[in-house]
Formats: structure tokens, sequence, C-alpha cells
């Protein structure tokens, strides 16, 4: 998009249901113009998107109900970068273990809904994330996805202590089974705001 260069990014955040405001905030944070989507038209002219955590049955019903399946997904076939936090991954999966079609399958990996355990099951910890940087980033995991396997078109960005894939990424599609938002780190948001910059330049 030749305005790019002219104005800060424009990155969208779904916001039909769940952890919307955090990822506002965060957005401002690394520089860029956050945008909230909630129909068809609120996509034009963002420079990427965001789908957050909340509840991926509810969220799968609104984007369907608000006609925002195929703009999503003409959006990511356009080269536009995406990134799924929690649910947000489950949305982006190719399978899913415990029964629901996938909906956007952009990334090459197998999730379990609520892998971690229920809300009771919450918990933090460090997490090995060496393509980030050399500090551990701090996960916080809410009701959070498994990730049960990761094919070879996908690239793992981060593990959690027992080693399993955790953050994901595959061109320019990016998905955490936590919320980067629910913490001062904002690697992964920069990481997205970078994609943007790459096919800013790219196409330059």
């Amino acid at each position: 998009m030749t305005e790019t260069a002219a104005r800060p990014p424009r990155i969208g955040v779904l916001a039909v249901q769940g952890a919307v405001r955090e990822h506002l905030a965060a957005i401002r944070e690394v520089g860029a113009e956050p945008v909230e989507v909630r129909l068809p038209r609120d996509l034009v002219d963002i420079d990427a998107l965001i789908l957050p955590g909340g509840e991926s049955t509810a969220m799968r019903r609104l984007i369907d109900a608000y006609g925002l399946r195929e703009p999503i997904a003409s959006l990511a076939r356009g080269g536009s970068p995406v990134l799924g936090t929690c649910a947000g991954m489950i949305l982006l999966a190719e399978r899913i273990d415990d029964g629901d079609e996938p909906l956007f399958g952009l990334l090459d990996i197998a999730v379990r809904r609520n892998g971690y355990g229920r809300q009771l099951d919450s918990f933090e910890t460090d997490l090995d994330a060496p393509t980030l940087g050399d500090e551990p980033f701090h996960g916080v995991f809410i009701r959070a996805p498994m990730v049960t396997g990761v094919g070879p078109r996908a690239e793992v960005l981060a593990r959690d202590p027992d080693g399993i894939p955790v953050a994901v990424r595959q061109g320019r599609v990016l998905a955490t089974a936590f919320h980067p938002e629910l913490t001062g780190d904002r690697r992964i948001h920069r990481l997205l705001a970078s994609l943007i910059a790459e096919g800013a330049a790219r196409s330059t």
C-alpha cells in the first residue's frame, strides 16, 4: 500500500468478542494505529489484523453472522499479516483435534481447545523464545489451546517449559497459545508491525 510510509501502520483487532482493549493499547505502544473491526467495511485500509483471545465457538459464530469470514480470508490471501492469540490461534489452525472444522486454516498446526485446562487452570510461565531474543517471554495462559502438531510449513517461535510449541509462524501469519497483550512485553506486536514494514518495502 503506497500510503503506508506516509502514516503509521493501521492494525485491526477483531472486536466481536473477547480480549480487545489490551491489544488496542499494545498496538499504540508499538507506534501503530489500532482499528476495531466489527464489520467488513472496517477491514478497508488496514495493514494487519489481530484475532484476539475469547471463546472460539462464539467468535466463529459472530464472524459468520457479521459476514467477516471471506473478507478476513481475502485479507490474509492478499499478504496482510495476521496474528491470532489464544482463541485466535484456534481460528487460524488447519487442524482442530476436538471436532470443530477449521475456520481459516492458515497455519500448518493442530490444536486442542482448552488443552492446558479450564479457567481455574490458568497460569503464567516464562517461555523459551530464542527467535524473539535472548530474554524469555512471560506467557499468560487462560483456557489456552495446546499445539499438538506442527507441520513442515510452520516455524516454532516459542515453547513452554515442557517443550510444547506455544508460538508459531507461517510466512506472514503468527499465532500464540498465550496472551502477549496481558504483559508489558511487546515483542510479538513488534514482530507483527515489522511484517507490515517488510511488505511495504517489498512493494516499493
